[in-house]
């Protein structure tokens, strides 16, 4: 599951992040936003568990997908759906 643009993922940029339990059902659901490690972990997170676009939407920032692009580690078939979708992403991995 993708949205239809980047535009609709207006997660935070800043600040600590707490995951429902439904996304993370780990003991440690806070990322601090300033920490680059926790900035890619609550994407990977959130684009592997995420079962509704509101909670990609809600916890996804475009912005930052985009500058963190390619770290995430992303099954295969969901690298391949995130870039064929907004290829912005592919053009970023290739640099």
């Amino acid at each position: 599951m993708v949205p239809d643009s980047l535009d609709e993922l207006v997660g935070p940029t800043d600040g600590a992040v707490v995951l429902p339990i439904d996304l993370d059902w780990s003991q440690q659901r806070r990322y601090d936003l300033a920490v680059d490690k926790d900035r890619r972990r609550l994407h990977e997170t959130v684009i592997r568990e995420a079962m509704s676009l509101d909670a990609l939407c809600s916890f996804l920032n475009a912005d930052l997908l985009v500058r963190l692009w390619p770290t995430p580690w992303l099954p295969p078939q969901v690298w391949r759906l995130w870039e064929e979708r907004f290829p912005e992403l592919r053009h970023r991995a290739a640099a």
